[in-house]
């Protein structure tokens, strides 16, 4: 979109029989910064086909009263379908203080506040053009001081299997600038209510540089898999040795991952239909498209830019067509 800084990317086949892209926007003249934290809104594009092009339909989530979780800010969607219901999993965030416009400078203290209030939702609908039920509470809730999970709960990403059974892996960390780390939670129902599988977090590493974030995961074959991106820091080269790449993990009970034996399920150059080859300073918040519930597509936020998070000019959702003779 000419106007906007577009992130996130998450898409599913509708009752329609087209196809519907759920993403987050903000507007261009904020600059990416600091304001998908405190100006974005929640958005539903359409195309005939899974590789696009999407076209923009409609805003699905958007600001509310202020003391709502989730009032000024909503960010990260996922959306799943169970059952006659479309689930729309995000994170929202509220603050206090004026809502900062074009031009004004955000400092890193309050940032850091209000990247501190991210609380995981849900907004349900019996139809993929809604009208969609929000919840005026978080799914779940940080734990209290001494837990590892005590600030935030972001990221989200759910695997409904058929009988309803949902399990949600999330993200969070024990206190400012800590290693981020993913949890699991579980539920009977894809609304909840959702406890912890266990006290600690999944994907746990002896080396402290190694990190990673933006899982996505789904359930086949008696397996539970995921895809998660390799942000390793202090250039430790992490468990790929490529930054922003995607490793792949799979798991009996979503809760103790096996990597596989060659983690790298896809790096950060990107072959094109015409033969040239580009490397995005971002390949981020992973999610797949389903048919006979096999992945065929593979979305990623990305962008152009000199570096990471620095945009020279568009960000987009990119989607890439999978082998399904794989």
């Amino acid at each position: 979109m000419d106007d906007y800084y577009i992130w996130c990317g998450s898409a599913i086949q509708g009752d329609d029989g087209r196809y519907h892209l759920f993403a987050s926007r903000w507007r261009k003249e904020l600059g990416f910064g600091a304001h998908w934290l405190f100006n974005c809104e929640i958005v539903r594009a359409s195309s005939d086909t899974p590789e696009g092009p999407y076209r923009f339909e409609e805003v699905v989530l958007e600001r509310r009263e202020r003391h709502f979780f989730d009032a000024l800010n909503q960010h990260n969607p996922s959306i799943k379908y169970w059952n006659g219901t479309y689930y729309l999993y995000y994170f929202g965030t509220t603050y206090g203080g004026p809502i900062p416009g074009p031009g004004d400078s955000i400092s890193s203290e309050r940032a850091l506040e209000v990247w501190n209030n991210k609380r995981i939702g849900l907004a349900t609908a019996t139809s993929v053009f809604g009208p969609w039920t929000r919840r005026d509470v978080p799914l779940l809730e940080p734990r209290r001081p001494g837990h590892w999970d005590c600030t935030i709960t972001t990221n989200p990403s759910a695997a409904i299997l058929p009988d309803g059974t949902t399990y949600m892996v999330y993200k969070s960390r024990e206190y400012a600038n800590s290693t981020l780390k993913l949890g699991v939670a579980k539920a009977s129902r894809p609304e909840g209510p959702y406890e912890r599988l266990q006290d600690e977090p999944i994907l746990r590493f002896d080396n402290p540089d190694f990190h990673v974030e933006d899982p996505y995961i789904w359930y086949s074959e008696g397996l539970f898999h995921m895809l998660v991106k390799d942000d390793y820091k202090n250039n430790s080269g992490g468990l790929t040795g490529e930054w922003g790449a995607g490793i792949y993990a799979t798991s009996l009970d979503c809760i103790n991952w096996d990597i596989h034996a060659k983690p790298k399920a896809y790096g950060t150059k990107i072959l094109w239909d015409d033969s040239t080859i580009s490397s995005p300073c971002n390949l981020e918040r992973p999610n797949l498209l389903f048919h006979d519930g096999k992945p065929t597509h593979l979305f990623l936020a990305t962008g152009n830019g000199r570096q990471p998070y620095d945009f020279t000019d568009v960000t987009w959702n990119m989607v890439i067509p999978l082998d399904r003779s794989k």
